[in-house]
């Protein structure tokens, strides 16, 4: 059994990436290595890319697969946010292309996602089963600590960089109807994409401090002076997005990457009082499931 780690033990962070649409790998990583990881949850999209960036440790996963060959509604999020998890990492940056609901939100802009809404209905949005149930709070569904190393990382870039905003998940792959960007425009959501749940919450559930980097490609289809999306619209800005993601990446990952005292906001202590099966009636294949999630707290370490 593993030994417990004391509240105020530093621990190593280990960055992992989620490479979304036109993000397929990342520049300057060494000791790159591709680590196929089983997962008891099915397949994940694609190997894991092990590597050292400025000599942290970073663990990468093209959410789509390299050459884009899963679409969002049959990508297994189970299987990604588990692998992540048993390769070590303890936060997740999540990369997404979306599109805008807000005038202010220019195609090329990047929006730091503080809050979602899920319109998704045929995925899979739990780790947890009949046989051992957990409720996670998902009030602050990101990390701000994430968020504010990725504002300073923008900055120093000097890229236009939004910090909060909603992010809308619709199920897809088909792009909205104008009424239907209008209601959600209504909502005040901020942004529009299909990939950011479930993630954000079986990140939330696998306790990594998590933050979605959203990557405006287009104004949807409800701005009356621009084009109604495209996808040789979205590709052109994508591709122009993807560059300034990767130098994003590069310079944030020095700032995250010191040694540290566990989350402040208590992303990596979210399954604490989350577990409401008791013990006697634990289901022996949904724990052994758990076993890279949740061991955490099943085992009954600090």
């Amino acid at each position: 059994m593993p030994k417990a780690r004391a509240q105020n033990d530093q621990v190593e962070p280990v960055i992992g990436v989620i490479g979304g649409s036109g993000v397929y790998e990342i520049e300057g990583l060494t000791h790159k290595a591709w680590k196929r990881i089983e997962s008891p949850f099915g397949d994940p999209s694609d190997a894991l890319l092990f590597g050292r960036l400025k000599g942290k440790r970073v663990v990468f996963l093209p959410r789509h697969g390299r050459g884009h060959r899963i679409p969002p509604s049959q990508l297994n999020y189970r299987a990604n946010i588990d692998a992540l998890k048993r390769a070590g990492v303890t936060e997740i940056l999540s990369l997404s292309a979306v599109g805008s609901l807000r005038e202010e939100l220019a195609p090329g802009d990047f929006v730091l996602v503080d809050q979602f809404i899920d319109r998704t209905f045929a995925r899979e949005k739990s780790f947890f089963d009949t046989g051992l149930v957990a409720h996670v709070s998902m009030a602050n569904p990101v990390c701000g600590r994430l968020g504010h190393c990725l504002q300073q990382a923008g900055d120093t870039l000097g890229l236009t960089m939004h910090q909060g905003g909603t992010y809308l998940a619709m199920e897809g792959p088909q792009f909205s109807t104008r009424a239907e960007s209008e209601l959600y425009r209504s909502w005040n959501c901020s942004v529009i994409g299909m990939t950011n749940m479930p993630e954000a919450k079986l990140a939330r559930e696998a306790e990594l401090c998590y933050a979605t980097i959203a990557m405006v490609t287009d104004y949807d289809c409800w701005h009356p002076e621009h084009e109604h999306v495209t996808v040789d619209g979205v590709i052109a800005t994508m591709l122009q997005n993807a560059s300034k993601a990767r130098h994003l990446i590069e310079t944030v990952i020095p700032l995250l990457a010191e040694k540290r005292a566990l989350c402040p906001q208590g992303c990596q202590r979210a399954l604490d009082h989350a577990v409401v099966t008791q013990p006697p009636e634990w289901a022996p294949e949904v724990v052994s499931r758990l076993d890279a999630v949740a061991g955490r707290v099943l085992r009954g370490e600090a």
